[in-house]
C-alpha cells in the first residue's frame, strides 16, 4: 500500500489489533492526507485534528491494555448531515450553525465500536442534487478526475475513500446520495434497509426515504461499517430485524435468478441510458452470467412511482429549511423545493405515504421470479464541475433525472441496494450499477456483490496521482492509466 493511501477498515482493524500500527499513526497519516488535498480535493467540511488525535491516544492505550473493539482506533468520516458532538451540522448550508451537544445514534455506535471521527464530509445544500458544490464550501472533486463532481449528496464521503483519505466513511441516501457517488467514484455503496442504520436524533429522515449508508473501496470494509453503525435507538420509527452483513461477505450467495432492468422508471422529464454505460452494465451481466447465475431481461412494474416520490422529498426539504438559522442564504431551488414541500404536505404526503403497501406488492412481485435486480446506477458518467450548480429549477431537475434516473424507486420502497463498479468510460470515468433486493436483503447482496470483486477485484485499481488527475482536469486529457495501475 502506497503511504499516502488509506489501508482499508478491515485491515485497519487487524493491524491494530495485532499491534503492527498505533491508532495515532493512522489517524496522523489520514489528517496528512486530509489536509493535503483539501486545495484540490476538497472532501471535508470540517476536520477534527485535535480531537481525533486525543482519540488516537485513547485508543492506543485501550489497545496496549488488551481491549479490542471492531474498530478500536481506526479514522473514519462521517458526511455533514450526521451530529458529531461539538461540531455544527450544516449539511451543506451556508451560515453560521451551533454546535451540537450529542452525537447522533449513527456516530454514537461508530464510536463505540472504537472508531475515531475525523472529520465531517462535504454535501450540497440539504442533500438535494447528483453534485456537491455550492456557496458554503465550493467544490468537491472526482479523485479520478478532477474536472467532474464524485457526484452527490454524499459526494465528500465518497471522494475521501475513493482518494484514499480514510478508509471507509458514513453517508445518507435519499434518491441514490450513496449509489451514485459510489458508482462515479469507483466504490461500494451500500443503501441498507431503511432503519437499518438509525438516522436519530430523527426518528424518520426526510418522510422515510433517506437512510444513512456506507461507502467503502471493498465489500468487506462496506460490511464491516455497515455492522458497526447498524442498530436502532428507542425513537426510531423503522426498526428492521438485525443481519449479519460481514459473514455474508464470505457466503457463497448460490446459483441466483438476476433481472436485468435497463428501461429508466416513471420519471416526469426523458431520461436515456448513455450507450457506453449501457455497455459497461451488460457486461457485469455477462461475468455474472459466467459465474453461473441465470440472468435474463425484465422490468419492475413501477407504474407512476415517481408521484409518491415528491411529496416525500419536497415535505422532507421543507422540514430541514425550518430549522436552518439563515435562510435568505439558501439556494432558490431550495426554497423553491420548500416552498413546494408545503404545500404537499397534507393530503398528497398522506397518500404518498400510503401508496407504499402496493407499490412494495406490485413491484415486489418482480421477486417471485428473480431473487436479484441489476440495473445501471446511473444513466450517464459524472458530469463537469459546475455543470449543474447555476441551473434554474426546472433546469436542474432536467440534468439530474437524465443523469440519475434509477436509484430513487428503492428510496420509495425502503429496500436494500448495493453499488458496484462497472468500469470506465470516456476519459476514465467510473460507473456503476446496482444489486437491489427486496426487504431485509442485504445479507445476498452482498454476498453477490463479494462474489463479483472477487472476479473483477476492481479494488486494486486507485484514481491517478494528484498531479495526474489535476493535469487531466485543467487540460481535457485521459485519466485512462488509471486503469491499469
Amino acid at each position: 500500500m502506497a503511504p499516502d493511501r488509506s489501508p482499508g477498515l478491515v485491515e485497519s482493524a487487524r493491524a491494530l489489533a495485532a499491534g503492527e500500527v498505533t491508532s495515532r499513526a493512522l489517524v496522523e497519516r489520514a489528517l496528512t492526507r486530509i489536509e493535503a488535498s483539501q486545495s484540490t480535493v476538497n472532501a471535508f467540511r470540517r476536520v477534527r485534528a485535535e480531537a481525533a488525535l486525543a482519540e488516537a491516544d485513547a485508543a492506543d492505550k485501550e489497545l496496549a491494555s488488551g481491549g479490542r473493539r471492531p474498530l478500536l482506533g481506526v479514522p473514519v468520516a462521517v458526511k455533514d448531515d450526521m451530529d458529531v458532538a461539538g461540531e455544527p451540522t450544516a449539511f451543506g448550508c451556508p451560515g453560521e450553525f451551533p454546535s451540537v451537544t450529542e452525537d447522533g445514534e449513527a456516530v454514537r455506535r461508530l464510536r463505540a465500536a472504537g472508531a475515531v471521527v475525523v472529520g465531517k464530509t462535504n454535501t450540497c445544500e440539504l442533500g438535494q442534487w447528483p453534485f456537491t458544490e455550492g456557496p458554503a464550501f465550493g467544490a468537491t472533486r472526482n479523485p479520478w478526475h478532477q474536472g467532474h463532481t464524485p457526484g452527490g449528496s454524499s459526494g465528500g464521503s465518497a471522494a475521501a475513500v475513493a482518494a484514499g483519505l480514510v478508509p471507509a466513511a458514513l453517508g445518507s441516501d435519499g434518491a441514490g446520495s450513496v449509489r451514485i457517488p459510489a458508482s462515479w467514484t469507483h466504490l461500494i455503496g451500500v443503501k441498507p434497509q431503511r432503519g437499518r442504520i438509525s438516522t436519530w436524533p430523527l426518528a424518520e429522515s426526510f418522510q422515510g426515504i433517506t437512510v444513512n449508508g456506507t461507502l467503502a473501496r471493498t465489500v468487506a470494509d462496506a460490511a464491516l461499517l455497515l455492522d458497526v453503525a447498524s442498530g436502532n435507538h428507542e425513537g426510531d420509527l423503522h426498526r428492521p430485524p438485525a443481519v449479519d452483513a460481514s459473514a455474508a461477505v464470505g457466503r457463497d450467495p448460490g446459483r441466483l435468478r438476476i433481472a436485468l432492468s435497463l428501461k429508466p422508471p416513471f420519471t416526469a422529464l426523458p431520461a436515456r441510458l448513455d450507450p457506453l454505460v449501457r455497455e459497461r452494465v451488460r457486461a457485469v451481466a455477462e461475468r455474472l452470467a459466467a459465474l453461473g447465475h441465470e440472468v435474463e431481461e425484465a422490468e419492475p412494474r413501477y407504474g407512476r412511482i415517481g408521484l409518491t416520490f415528491v411529496p416525500r422529498a419536497t415535505a422532507g426539504i421543507a422540514e430541514r429549511v425550518g430549522e436552518v438559522p439563515q435562510r435568505h442564504l439558501l439556494d432558490r431551488r431550495t426554497r423553491d423545493a420548500a416552498r413546494l414541500g408545503r404545500l404537499l404536505g397534507g393530503a398528497p404526503l398522506r397518500l404518498a405515504r400510503r401508496a407504499e403497501a402496493a407499490l412494495h406488492q406490485r413491484v415486489g412481485a418482480l421477486f417471485t421470479s428473480y431473487d436479484v435486480l441489476l440495473a445501471p446506477t446511473t444513466a450517464a458518467p459524472p458530469p463537469r464541475i459546475g455543470a449543474m450548480l447555476d441551473l434554474g429549477g426546472l433546469g436542474t431537475d432536467r440534468a439530474m433525472i437524465a443523469a440519475c434516473p434509477y436509484a430513487w424507486p428503492w428510496n420509495v420502497l425502503g429496500w436494500p441496494g448495493v453499488n458496484v463498479p462497472a468500469g470506465f468510460v470516456g476519459d476514465g470515468l467510473p460507473v456503476g450499477a446496482q444489486l437491489l433486493g427486496p426487504a431485509n436483503s442485504e445479507p445476498l447482496l452482498l454476498s453477490l456483490a463479494a462474489q463479483l470483486e472477487a472476479d473483477q477485484r476492481w479494488h486494486e485499481l486507485w484514481p491517478p496521482s494528484a498531479s495526474e488527475s489535476n493535469s487531466a482536469a485543467t487540460q481535457g486529457g485521459s485519466a485512462d492509466s488509471a486503469r491499469t495501475l
